[in-house]
C-alpha cells in the first residue's frame, strides 16, 4: 500500500504523522486535517509512482542501522547455537565410545568381563559369571589375570608404541590413551602422579593434551626410596622449581609414600577442598604407583569417611607389571556422591621399560631405599687405574647393565660419578678402547638386562648416542644429574669431597666435563639440576630468591 506524500502539497509545512491501517492524518497548526485515501495496489498493474507521482518513503539511516544490527545479532545467535550442538555431539560420541557403563568390568584392572578367552584380561568362568549376574554382583568380580598378578606373576598385556615386548599383547598403548581422551570434555579434578626415581621420564609434560583445562594436583610418589637423611624441604623446593620450568600450572605439590602413608592425608584434604562436586581422576605414566596410591588414599580417608571405608573391599589390584590397569575403574569414595577413578597408565615409548623384554621388567623397579654407587679414579681396580690415563677417569667407560654406556671424554682428576637406580643392574668399568669388545662378549652374561638367548638375539643394541657438555659453575656443589628415562640417574660431582679437605680452585681449562651417553634408540636422556638427596644435599642446595609475583603464583608444596 502506498500513500500520497506531502510533496503534493508544497504550501503546507511538514508535521508529525500518525499512521492508521487505511489512512494518514496530517496535522497543521490550525488543526485542519487533510485525508489522503489509500489506493489499493490491485487497481492497476501500472506502478503507482508512475501513475500518481508518489511512492513509499525510503528508510532513514537510523532504521537501516537498527536493521543491520538485528541481522548481525541474529547471525551470532545462530552460530552460537550451531557451535553448541557440535560440541554436544562430539562429547556424546566420545563419552559413548570411551565410557560404556553398560559393560561390567573387573574391579582389579578395569578390563571388560568375558567368558570366552581364558588367557585374556577380564576372563571369568561362565558359572561364576552367571551366578554373579543373577544376584546383580558383577561389580564384585576379579578376573583370572588379576588373581595371578596378585600372586607375583608378571603378565603384560600392553603392546604397540610404548608397550612391552614378550607375552601376549591384548591392547595397544594408543588404545589405552584413547580411553583417557574424554577427560578433555569433562569437568573433573585431576590428581597427577610422578615417580621421584624417574621424575623426568614419568612427568607427562604434555598432560594438558589429555585433561584440557581441568585443575591438577601434582603428587610425587615413592619418596620412601630416597636415601636416608634426605631433607624434604630441599626436595619440595626442587620439585616445584622443576615443575615451574616445565610451565605446568598446578594447584599444589605433595610428596608422598604409599608404603608409609607419608603425605597422603594432605592429598586427601586437598581433594576434599578442590573437588567441588567434580569426579576425581588419578592420572600418571605406567608404573608410577597409581593403584598403590589409591589404596593408601582410601585407607587414609576411611578413618573419617564410611563410604571410603566400604570402598576398600573392592580396590584396584597393584603389581610391579607396567600396564596392570587396562580400563577406568570407578570407585565410590566420597560422601557427596562424586566418583574416584583409577585410570590406565600412560605408556611412553621413551622409557627403558618399553625396550626390554617382559621377563626383565622386575629388574628395572627398585624395591628398597636407594644407595648410590660412587666411582672415581681411586675406586677403580688396580689393573685399570695403572693404565697410562690412570690419573683421572678420562678414557674409561661405564656400563649400567646392558642398557646404558657412558664414555668419559673429559673429567677432572677428582671427578666422581654416583649411580642411583635399581640394585639388580650391575655397573662395570672398562677402558674405552676395549669397551665395544667387552659389551659384545658380556651382553647377557655380566651385562644384564637383556637376559636369555632369545632376548639377546632380538636386542638391537645401544643405537642412540648423546654428547653432553656439563659446565662447572661451583666446584663445591654437584654439577648436574644425567637422568635415564625409566631407570634412574647419575649425579656428577666435579671434585669429590673428603673429610677435612676443601675443594680446590679450578683453572680456566677445568670448567667443563664432557661425556657420551649411549642408550637404546627410543630411550631419552635428560640433563637436569642435581636432586638434593642424602644428608649432604641440604648442605649444598641453594634456594632461589623469588620476586613478589613469583611468590604469589608459585604452587605450595606439602609433606
Amino acid at each position: 500500500m502506498a500513500l500520497r506524500t506531502l510533496s503534493t502539497f508544497p504550501s503546507l509545512p511538514r508535521r508529525l504523522t500518525r499512521r492508521e491501517p487505511n489512512l494518514t492524518v496530517i496535522y497543521r497548526k490550525q488543526a485542519t486535517s487533510i485525508v489522503c485515501k489509500s489506493i489499493a495496489s490491485s487497481e492497476s498493474p501500472v506502478s503507482l509512482s508512475e501513475r500518481d507521482g508518489f511512492a513509499a518513503a525510503a528508510p532513514t539511516p537510523g532504521e537501516r542501522f537498527l536493521e543491520n544490527q538485528r541481522a548481525h545479532e541474529a547471525k551470532k545467535v545462530v552460530k552460537r547455537e550451531i557451535k553448541k550442538e557440535k560440541k554436544k555431539k562430539i562429547k556424546e560420541e566420545v563419552v559413548r565410545k570411551v565410557v560404556d557403563t553398560s559393560v561390567s568390568c573387573c574391579y582389579g584392572c578395569g578390563a571388560p568381563l568375558q567368558t570366552s578367552e581364558v588367557d585374556s584380561p577380564g576372563f571369568v568362568d561362565l558359572i561364576t559369571y552367571d551366578l554373579k549376574k543373577k544376584h546383580h554382583q558383577l561389580r564384585t568380580i576379579i578376573c583370572g589375570r588379576c588373581q595371578l598378578l596378585s600372586h607375583g606373576h608378571m603378565i603384560t598385556a600392553v603392546g604397540g608404541n610404548g608397550g612391552y615386548a614378550g607375552g601376549k599383547q591384548f591392547v595397544s598403548a594408543d588404545e589405552l590413551r584413547e580411553k583417557l581422551s574424554h577427560l578433555r570434555h569433562e569437568k573433573a579434578l585431576i590428581v597427577k602422579l610422578v615417580d621421584i626415581v624417574d621424575f623426568n621420564g614419568s612427568f607427562l609434560a604434555r598432560v594438558r593434551d589429555l585433561v584440557g583445562a581441568n585443575p591438577i594436583i601434582l603428587v610425587i610418589t615413592k619418596i620412601d626410596l630416597l636415601p636416608k637423611g634426605t631433607d624434604m624441604n630441599c626436595i619440595g623446593d626442587w620439585v616445584v622449581e622443576m615443575t615451574t620450568r616445565k610451565k605446568l600450572n598446578v594447584l599444589s605439590v605433595h610428596l608422598t609414600s604409599s608404603k608409609s602413608l607419608d603425605g597422603v592425608s594432605g592429598v586427601a584434604s586437598e581433594i576434599q577442598k578442590e573437588k567441588k562436586g567434580r569426579d576425581v581422576y588419578i592420572l600418571g605414566a605406567a608404573n608410577v604407583g597409581k593403584s598403590a596410591f589409591i589404596n593408601a588414599l582410601l585407607k587414609t580417608m576411611a578413618e573419617r569417611d564410611p563410604v571410603a571405608a566400604a570402598a576398600q573391599k573392592y580396590k584396584p589390584i597393584q603389581s610391579a607389571v607396567p600396564g596392570t590397569t587396562l580400563g577406568p575403574i570407578q570407585i565410590n569414595a566420597f560422601l557427596g556422591g562424586e566418583k574416584l577413578y583409577d585410570t590406565p597408565g600412560v605408556h611412553l615409548h621413551h622409557r627403558q621399560a618399553a625396550v626390554v623384554h617382559s621377563d626383565d621388567l622386575p629388574a628395572l623397579a627398585p624395591q628398597n631405599r636407594l644407595r648410590g654407587q660412587s666411582f672415581d679414579i681411586s675406586t677403580l681396580p688396580t689393573q685399570l687405574s695403572s693404565s697410562p690415563k690412570g690419573e683421572s677417569l678420562n678414557g674409561y667407560t661405564f656400563f649400567w647393565g646392558g642398557l646404558v654406556r657412558i664414555d668419559i671424554l673429559k673429567a677432572l682428576p677428582e671427578t666422581c660419578f654416583t649411580f642411583y637406580g635399581p640394585k639388580a643392574l650391575d655397573i662395570h668399568v672398562v677402558p674405552t678402547k676395549t669397551a665395544t669388545d667387552f659389551y659384545q662378549k658380556e651382553l647377557g652374561v655380566l651385562l644384564t638386562p637383556p637376559s636369555g638367548k632369545d632376548q639377546i638375539q632380538e636386542w638391537k643394541g645401544l643405537q642412540s648416542h648423546r654428547l653432553l657438555q656439563i659446565q662447572i659453575i661451583d666446584a663445591k656443589r654437584p654439577a648436574s644429574d644425567v637422568a635415564i628415562s625409566g631407570l634412574g640417574w647419575i649425579s656428577i660431582e666435579p671434585i669429590r669431597k673428603t673429610r677435612g679437605t676443601e675443594p680446590r680452585d679450578l683453572n680456566e681449562a677445568e670448567h667443563q666435563i664432557r661425556i657420551c651417553v649411549s642408550v637404546p634408540k627410543p630411550v631419552e636422556v635428560f640433563l637436569r639440576p642435581t636432586l638434593p638427596i642424602g644428608a649432604s644435599g641440604a648442605e649444598w642446595y641453594q634456594y632461589r630468591d623469588l620476586t613478589d609475583e613469583e611468590e604469589e603464583v608459585r604452587p605450595k608444596w606439602h609433606f
